[in-house]
């Protein structure tokens, strides 16, 4: 047994002399290292603790007590320690701190907890509470006793510090405290060391299994079997020391980092490394998989500390060859950017339906992405909205629309000049015939593109023009225009992966230039077509004076129009109307309303019924409209269902303007004062939606001599960014100024109203009204009696030669003949005449019948009939008009017609003999 013991104790496996054995030596020690300075530790850190507490403990007291109810009171009462002292002494007992004090500004104390120092003045630096009115805590060194105190100005309620509060903790108590801890820690270090060296054992002895109790000697040549291991890997390894000095390196980081044997011990600034790879070998960080160039290769390096949290720490570095992993990442990376690229395009592009700005914007989205300069050139028709030519590839010329680039000053024809390709091997004649895209890596090889423009291509090649790619902008097959791409600054010329991303960007495009292209080319058929059917010339009348407006919408031409329309009797009528939706069927639908209202018009009907007969004319259209299989989608797209109109009539003889409405907004009027009102009117249905036989009613307005009547569309007054209501107040507003001509008000109020960009159309009407002068009017009433018909006949004639009106005085009694002496035998009282001389003369006999007189052809054999004949020979222009009660039939004279007319040169019957003629 003796000999088994001494053999083991020799061959240094087993005791300390073993790795296990020192092991557990070295552990024991710095567990009793570790426990002695936790010790240590902890006692201080409860120190501070306990002192801390007492602060915070301190400084909640004083606050408490100095804030309470009634403590700057009694500080300001003749005998404050009366008042205070047994409150700052229950306080104390409380919340168990070992003094509270009250105190004078001074520092006098009022209170304490020892009587003998109430009275005497507290020492220590009070100025912190009494001067900057700032609380504080401080571990306090004096007389009486050594304690944590805390100070705590009173402040009363101007303000004003009034005394202070100071309580605290004497270090004494401070120290019983941790004195009574110290069992417990003492205890707490014993059974600490004891689980340490338990634990100890406990690893020594796994250590001793797993070492199977070899000693450093064997240790050591297990370490040189893992450094064979090591170069063997074929990941390259570094390990630096603090001093960033290699301490070793495996073969494949040589291999990688290109190391010679003589580089272990030399600073890693002086291996040749990449001096990022320095720069994190040096910084001391930690780095996951980063990216770091040496030579031609790419390498994923990882670093970590050898020792963790330690200034004097050193670094192991390990690498891996991902030069084949970067370059596929990279082709992902590309493609990925070029699809976010395409998606980009297809929002950015095509954001507006005009032919140049969705040429810019496809230049502006290729740079700097893709390119460096972008431009895009486009056929002549495709700008002005035309179909392009069917043979556009063969074309030699374009105009050039849009550029972008990185900088502005680039070589580049500018924007508006012709592109000309004539030379047959140049990049873009040669996209254009081939009809896809075209790359030419190198310009300054390019012969062909050199010949087309000498001076221009040395520009560019002097301006730094290395690559082109150019593409032709195809839609439905036709080409468009032409786009093309240049690089300048970005190094890599442009190759065969360029062409399928430009032909797809040039394809989003092209679609999109073509929408605006096509919507240029019905927009301006639109406008055609709308102007064509607005008025162009207003008509010669002289009740009122007008001017107007008319704006199309930018997004599109809409349907609103108006009228001027005279009547018979020197009368006028005003029409403002708006058709739902915007394009050419809004315009054509505008110019079938118009005529409707035209037609209407020579009926001489009161507004309400004029509304009616087109209300009942719209509704039949579209009940027309939604016959047959599509009849919904075509009511839709086709029907006038929803339009609007205002219909007013303005009399320069009474001054009255009877107005109705269906759905349209009412007018605005401006009396000669400059006051202006929006009269209520009945406000109607839109057209298509009558509500039976009266849908529509009539307002009568009153309008001095020199009001003004304004009517518009509601495109006037709404907008994106303004209501209704604030639209009427500005243009109350704005027609509010006096003294001004229809044009000018029609001038302020566009000036005023209008937006920059508007949304819907606008018509706007003003008519600036005037009175027929009461000298040029008269009027008799006539008893129904033939005998009654001579005299009013030669007042009539008395009345001309007054006017002037001599050489119409034949005519005139002619017709008046005829028109009273049907009144009396066949209309009913009460029957009037009345002539009003204005541009023309004009003969009204009005009765209380509706039995309207037709037009006959009498033979030769009959007695009768031959009346309304002469009139309609005579007249210049003749019809019945019905009120609500009874007709009125009038005749109208040239009077400028100084001739006696068609039968001045025959002999006429006395007109005394025309009155027995039969109508």
């Amino acid at each position: 047994m003796s000999a088994r013991k001494a053999r083991k104790s020799g061959d240094g496996t087993t005791g300390l002399r073993s790795v296990a054995g020192q092991v557990f030596a070295l552990e024991a020690l710095i567990a009793l290292l570790v426990i002695a300075a936790a010790v240590f530790v902890v006692f201080h850190q409860a120190q501070r603790d306990t002192e801390r507490d007492a602060r915070i403990r301190s400084l909640s007291v004083a606050e408490a007590f100095a804030h309470a109810p009634g403590v700057d009171e009694a500080l300001t009462s003749p005998d404050p320690t009366a008042l205070l002292q047994a409150r700052a002494e229950a306080t104390r007992l409380a919340t168990g701190v070992d003094f509270i004090a009250v105190l004078s500004p001074a520092g006098v104390r009022f209170t304490d907890s020892q009587p003998e120092l109430i009275g005497r003045v507290a020492t220590g630096d009070l100025t912190r509470a009494t001067v900057d009115g700032e609380s504080f805590t401080e571990l306090f060194r004096g007389a009486p006793n050594d304690a944590v105190r805390a100070v705590v100005p009173v402040v009363d309620e101007q303000g004003k510090i009034v005394g202070m509060v100071s309580s605290g903790i004497e270090v004494e108590s401070i120290s019983d405290a941790l004195r009574g801890r110290l069992p417990l820690l003492a205890g707490a270090a014993a059974g600490a060391l004891a689980l340490a060296v338990g634990g100890a054992g406990l690893v020594s002895r796994r250590l001793r299994r797993q070492t199977h109790g070899l000693g450093p000697a064997e240790m050591t040549r297990m370490k040189e079997h893992h450094e064979a291991v090591l170069h063997a890997v074929r990941e390259g390894v570094l390990i630096v020391g603090p001093d960033h000095r290699l301490l070793l390196a495996n073969d494949e980081a040589r291999r990688l980092l290109g190391l010679s044997a003589e580089a272990e011990r030399r600073h890693v600034s002086e291996l040749g490394l990449d001096p990022r790879t320095v720069e994190l070998l040096t910084s001391g960080r930690a780095a996951t998989d980063e990216v770091h160039r040496a030579g031609d290769r790419l390498l994923a390096v990882s670093v970590r500390p050898t020792l963790t949290g330690g200034a004097d720490s050193g670094s192991v570095m390990t690498m891996r060859d991902t030069t084949e992993l970067a370059a596929v990442t990279g082709r992902a990376a590309v493609a990925r950017g070029r699809l976010q690229l395409l998606y980009e395009a297809g929002v950015r592009i095509g954001t507006t339906l005009e032919v140049v700005r969705t040429a810019e914007e496809l230049a502006e989205v290729a740079v700097p992405r893709f390119a460096d300069f972008a431009t895009v050139e486009l056929l002549e028709p495709v700008l002005r909205g035309e179909e392009p030519p069917a043979d556009a590839g063969t074309m030699t010329e374009m105009r050039r629309t849009a550029m972008s680039g990185l900088r502005p000053d680039q070589p580049l024809q500018p924007v508006g000049e012709t592109i000309r390709f004539e030379v047959t091997g140049a990049p873009m004649a040669v996209a254009l015939a081939a009809g896809h895209a075209v790359a030419q890596p190198e310009l300054a090889a390019a012969e062909a593109w050199r010949a087309q423009d000498p001076e221009g291509a040395a520009q560019a090649l002097a301006y730094g023009m290395h690559s082109l790619l150019t593409v032709p902008l195809l839609a439905r097959g036709v080409v468009l225009g032409m786009a093309n791409f240049w690089r300048a600054d970005t190094p890599e010329p442009f190759g065969d992966e360029d062409l399928s991303f430009a032909e797809e960007l040039a394809a989003r495009a092209a679609v999109a230039i073509d929408n605006a292209r096509r919507f240029t080319r019905e927009h301006a058929m639109a406008v055609t077509l709308q102007r064509s059917l607005l008025p162009r010339v207003l008509p010669d009348q002289s009740a009122v004076e007008v001017a107007y407006r008319y704006l199309p919408a930018k997004a599109g031409v809409g349907g609103d129009w108006f009228d001027v329309i005279p009547l018979p009797g020197a009368r006028v009528a005003l029409v403002v109307g708006d058709v739902v939706g915007h394009g050419l069927h809004a315009a054509a639908t505008m110019g079938r309303l118009r005529t409707a209202v035209h037609n209407f018009s020579t009926l001489d009907v009161p507004p309400d019924e004029l509304l009616g007969h087109l209300d009942e004319l719209t509704g039949r259209i579209d009940h027309r409209e939604s016959e047959g299989p599509d009849a919904e989608g075509r009511r839709r797209e086709e029907g006038i269902t929803g339009a609007t109109c205002l219909y007013a009539i303005y009399d320069p003889a009474s001054g009255r303007c009877a107005v109705a409405s269906a759905g349209h907004p009412g007018p605005a009027l401006v009396g000669p004062d400059g006051k202006v009102e929006f009269p209520e009117l009945a406000p109607g249905l839109p057209l298509g939606l009558g509500l039976g036989d009266a849908p529509f009613e009539t307002t009568e307005l009153v309008l001095p001599e020199g009001s003004k009547l304004v009517l518009f569309t509601d495109g006037l007054l709404e907008d994106r960014a303004r209501d209704l209501d604030t639209g009427l107040t500005l243009l109350r507003s704005t027609l509010a100024r006096r003294d001004r001509s229809p044009e000018q008000t029609c001038a302020d109020v566009l000036a005023t109203l209008l937006s920059s960009s508007p949304s819907d159309d606008i018509a706007l009407l003003v008519a600036e009204t005037r009175l027929l002068d009461r000298e040029r009017i008269a009027e008799w009433e006539v008893v129904r009696d033939p005998s009654a018909v001579s005299p009013v006949r030669n007042a009539a004639a008395a009345k001309l030669s007054e006017w002037g009106l001599d050489g119409l005085a034949f005519t005139a009694e002619l017709i008046l003949s005829e028109l009273i002496t049907n009144a009396v035998r066949y209309g009913a009282d009460p029957v009037r005449v009345r002539l009003l001389h204005d541009r023309t003369l004009i003969c009204e006999v009005s009765d209380g019948s509706s039995t309207s007189p037709h037009l006959r052809h009498a033979t030769t054999t009959d007695e009768g009939g031959r009346g309304l004949y002469l009139v309609a020979q005579y007249a210049e222009r003749w019809g019945t008009r019905y009120g609500r009660r009874g007709k009125t039939i009038w005749a109208e004279l040239r009077v400028d017609d100084t001739d006696a007319g068609p039968m001045a040169a025959t002999v006429v019957p006395d007109l005394d003999a025309l009155e027995d003629l039969a109508w």
